[in-house]
Parts: C-alpha cells; sequence; structure tokens
C-alpha cells in the first residue's frame, strides 16, 4: 500500500520546513509514504528546501500557473507513479500533518473513497466572524446540492483513494474543493469527514487578500456551482417567472385594448410584454442547452475514467 502526499507550492519556502516535518513516514497498514511537491513557479529556495528535507518527487511549473493545474498535475503524477492513497496538503503548514494516519484510515478500512478533513471552521481562532459564517454557509449549500454532508467544502486536506482520484475530474480553472465534493455525491463515491488539527497560522492567505475578496469569490463560487449543476431548474424558473410576468402584462395590455377607449396609450405595455415573453422562452432554450452540456461533461468524465483505468491495467503492477 503506497501513499502519496502532494503539496501544491508557490514560494513557501518559510512554512515548507514546518509542513514537511510534520508528515509521518511510518504510518500503520500503509507500506511506504512518499512525498511530492509541486513548484508552481517558484521564485525563492522552495524547491532545494524540499530536497534538503528528503522529499522524493517534484514538478516544476515554469511559471505560476495556479492552483488548479497544480493540484491536476500532481493528481496525474501520483496514480502515474502507483500511489494507493494519495493526500493533499498545503505548503503553508495550515494542517496538522499528524493528522494523515486518522485522514486515511477510513480509505485503509474500506469505509471510505473520499475522506475530508474539517477543520471546524467555527472553532479556528484566526477565522474572522464573517469567515466562519460564509465558510458554514458555503458548505451547506454545496451539501444540499451534492446531496453529502461535509461541514467544510472548502478544506484542501483530503485523502484520495485511487478509486476515487481516477474518477473525479480535475478542472483547473475551478475551484477543486467544491467541484470535487459535488461530482463524488452525484458519482456516489462514498464521502466522509473527519476532524483535524490545524496550526497557527504563519502568513496571509494568497487566495485572498482580504474579506471582501473572499465574500465576492465564495458568493461566485455558489453561484457558478448552482449555473454549473442546476441550469436547467434555475433557467426553467428564472424563464417562467420571466415569461409569466410578460404574459401578465399581454393581458393588461388586452384588457384596455379590448374593454376601454385608451388602448392607444398602452402600447408600452404591449412591447413590454413581447420582450418579457420572447427573454422568458430564451431562458428556457438556454437551460436545455446548459442541462446538455453538462451531460456531455459526465460523458467526457466517464471516458476520461475509462483511459485512466486502461493506464492502470497497464502499468507494471496494475491491476
Amino acid at each position: 500500500m503506497k501513499l502519496i502526499v502532494q503539496i501544491p507550492c508557490l514560494n513557501e519556502e518559510a512554512t515548507l520546513p514546518a509542513t514537511l516535518r510534520d508528515i509521518p513516514r511510518q504510518i500503520p497498514g500503509i507500506d511506504k509514504v512518499e512525498i511530492l511537491v509541486i513548484d508552481d513557479g517558484c521564485t525563492d529556495r522552495t524547491v532545494e528546501i524540499a530536497r534538503q528535507h528528503g522529499v522524493e518527487h517534484i514538478i516544476r511549473f515554469p511559471g505560476n500557473r495556479g492552483l488548479g493545474h497544480a493540484f491536476a498535475a500532481g493528481i496525474d503524477y501520483c496514480l502515474a507513479h502507483g500511489a494507493d492513497i494519495i493526500v493533499n496538503t498545503d505548503g503553508d503548514n495550515q494542517y496538522f500533518g499528524g493528522d494523515i494516519p486518522k485522514l486515511v484510515q477510513p480509505i485503509l478500512e474500506g469505509r471510505a473513497h473520499l475522506v475530508i478533513g474539517d477543520r471546524e471552521p467555527e472553532k479556528v481562532p484566526h477565522f474572522s466572524f464573517v469567515k466562519k459564517k460564509m465558510q458554514m454557509l458555503g458548505s451547506r449549500v454545496v451539501s444540499h446540492l451534492a446531496g453529502i454532508t461535509v461541514p467544510d467544502v472548502p478544506s484542501g486536506f483530503k485523502a484520495y483513494s485511487r478509486e476515487a482520484a481516477m474518477r473525479l475530474a480535475c478542472s483547473t480553472d475551478f475551484d477543486h474543493t467544491v467541484d470535487h465534493v459535488i461530482q463524488a455525491g452525484r458519482k456516489r463515491l462514498i464521502t466522509i469527514s473527519v476532524p483535524i488539527r490545524t496550526n497557527e497560522k504563519l502568513r496571509e492567505s494568497r487566495l485572498f487578500s482580504n474579506i471582501g475578496v473572499f465574500i465576492s469569490r465564495s458568493v461566485g463560487i455558489m453561484v457558478r456551482v448552482y449555473s454549473s449543476y442546476r441550469a436547467m431548474k434555475i433557467f426553467t424558473l428564472a424563464g417562467g417567472a420571466t415569461f409569466a410576468l410578460g404574459f401578465l402584462i399581454g393581458l393588461r395590455f388586452l384588457y384596455f385594448f379590448f374593454f376601454t377607449t385608451e388602448h392607444d396609450k398602452h402600447i408600452q405595455s404591449l412591447i413590454l410584454s413581447a420582450i418579457l415573453l420572447i427573454a422568458g422562452f430564451q431562458m428556457v432554450l438556454t437551460g436545455i442547452v446548459a442541462d446538455l452540456i453538462n451531460s456531455s461533461r459526465a460523458i467526457l468524465e466517464d471516458v476520461s475514467y475509462r483511459l485512466r483505468r486502461i493506464e492502470d491495467h497497464r502499468r507494471p503492477g496494475g491491476e
């Protein structure tokens, strides 16, 4: 049983040593623990420090491509190098690496495909009141959409079984923490959460420079999630409401046209009614198209999974 811990990094020379020290090299039920550092365009001594601390695998990007690309490259690399379990953590030492055995235990016992570390955000001392509430709200929204209960959706401290890593598609332009929870729920991958510890804050988040950015990005993610996975419902409701409003305004015009002598004063109502009716109809059509696109995405994800299975069988020692 082989475990690879992947750590996407961008200029983490100050925090990476503490992160690496916390990672246990001996875990009951695991034959080999290896570490992968993804250099996302670091301009400091991150890679040098990783090598000094015995990191077995390093992926280097010529420039900064973003967390999504680094995460996806890490997953592909771990699968290609025979990982049975993949743990993702951050290079800023936010998560306590000593909890990795707790994170992988449900997978070793065959009770889960995906295990998410629950920081219990309401108890994290350096989280602001607004951030705590926004993370709790976002987790409830995403959990409802996925059909599973995940109390800390934004947590980047996760353990993937090999099956889960092959089944979950990595969208590099999307927040993988949110997307993977939704995919796991829709693909019926058994997902559980375990409480984990966090370390003292060593630096400010690079993803959110201030609380305003955090709120706007959180709202944007929730809107995109709903529009991506519930497009038919959203556009049908919006289109139906718009069409109904246009229909009512049209009835109002007809009333004045047939039963009063002031019909020539309500031409604007006719124009507005026509615009709303057309807009409502187009919204419903947009929902249908978006739903078809979502279905196509599901087919592509299944094709990707089957290709990974074929590659896995061809790998020396593959099942």
